[in-house]
């Protein structure tokens, strides 16, 4: 039950990331329904094909369509409070990848993956449904950025089962995994971290 409460909630922060950056692009009603719904399942839907999970998880359970259309609905009814789009979309992209990077770990563990693997799993289910959303609304993905992204993910995924060798209920090590990704992410661009530049000046 906890586990499908956190994938809902993922899913509804980045359907509304989704929405802020089509309206940002000034789209139609359409293409914002196309970006949220991509944008929340893209990384998922990745995940369970390599893992061999088909029909992939919204296929199957209608609840992530109608979850999707209503948080669609909100961001677009309640887009005048959303004044501050880029507050806003960093904010809910920050959420998801916590909340989905903790997903993605789950899904591993259950088809019986590796550790490492997990991780990469639940940065995956984090990342990839952004990087679909940035390509088609032709921005470069983030994660392709020198932001601190995806690090935030692999560090989050790595505290998860560190977490687990301590006496700590499940759901409290699935909820302060989380919050490390969030923090994280937060405190880089708080602080203006990032990956070092590899590029050499001429």
């Amino acid at each position: 039950m906890f586990f499908n409460v956190i994938d809902i909630l993922g899913t509804i922060a980045f359907a509304i990331s989704g929405v802020l950056v089509a309206m940002n692009k000034r789209m139609d009603l359409f293409g914002v329904v196309i970006i949220a719904f991509v944008t929340a399942v893209g990384g998922g839907t990745l995940r369970d094909l390599l893992i061999g999970q088909t029909p992939v998880a919204w296929m199957t359970d209608i609840t992530y369509t109608y979850v999707i259309l209503a948080a669609a609905v909100f961001a677009i009814v309640f887009q005048n409070k959303l004044n501050y789009l880029r507050t806003s979309l960093f904010l809910f992209d920050t959420i998801g990848i916590g909340l989905y990077t903790l997903v993605g770990l789950e899904k591993g563990l259950s088809a019986g993956l590796h550790p490492i693997i997990c991780i990469f799993l639940g940065t995956m289910t984090a990342s990839f449904g952004g990087v679909i959303r940035d390509i088609l609304c032709n921005e470069i993905p983030v994660i392709f950025r020198k932001e601190i992204y995806a690090t935030a993910c692999i560090l989050g995924g790595a505290s998860y089962f560190i977490l687990k060798q301590l006496p700590i209920d499940g759901n409290w090590v699935f909820i302060m995994a989380g919050s490390i990704v969030i923090t994280i992410r937060l405190l880089a661009v708080k602080f203006k971290i990032s990956l070092p530049n590899i590029y050499r000046n001429n």
